[in-house]
């Protein structure tokens, strides 16, 4: 066992440092991205109005954790299955859902009098955690096993 440890330490140091660099992006959220939700949500936010935002820095703090998150995911699921079609397919999926959920959650913003704050604060949650990685391990395993 542990000798397929020492032969596989490349792909485990990869492993960590990708799972040490989500833990960093959470870690040090509120100076690396702008996100007035952060404080909201972490609040008793049901009987309050949504906080001011600007749309533009919003918009792209969003991006820019989603893309880093994404980045980070795709290392993972890299060197665990070692499988470039996989990270392709996971790739595809990512952009879909980014694009699902971007429109989801502006569209709630911008066109709701008196927005779901439950539907917003899943939506952001999908956008701003790598929640999408916790379901593809699963299912990438089980598809990688069941063949």
């Amino acid at each position: 066992m542990l000798k397929k440890l020492f032969k596989h330490k490349f792909r485990i140091l990869v492993l960590v440092i990708a799972l040490l660099g989500l833990i960093f992006v959470r870690a040090f959220e509120n100076q690396l991205f702008y996100d007035p939700f952060l404080a909201f949500f972490k609040s008793e936010y049901q009987n309050k109005s949504l906080p001011s935002f600007e749309s533009i820095p919003l918009f792209f703090g969003l991006c820019f954790r989603y893309f880093i998150n994404t980045l980070l995911s795709l290392i993972i699921l890299y060197s665990l299955f070692k499988q470039l079609p996989l990270v392709r397919f996971a790739m595809l999926l990512y952009g879909v859902f980014f694009v699902v959920l971007m429109v989801l959650f502006f569209g709630l913003l911008y066109f709701s009098d008196q927005p779901d704050y439950l539907i917003l604060f899943y939506i952001r949650r999908f956008l701003i955690q790598p929640l999408f990685l916790v379901l593809f391990i699963p299912a990438f395993y089980y598809q990688q096993i069941s063949r």
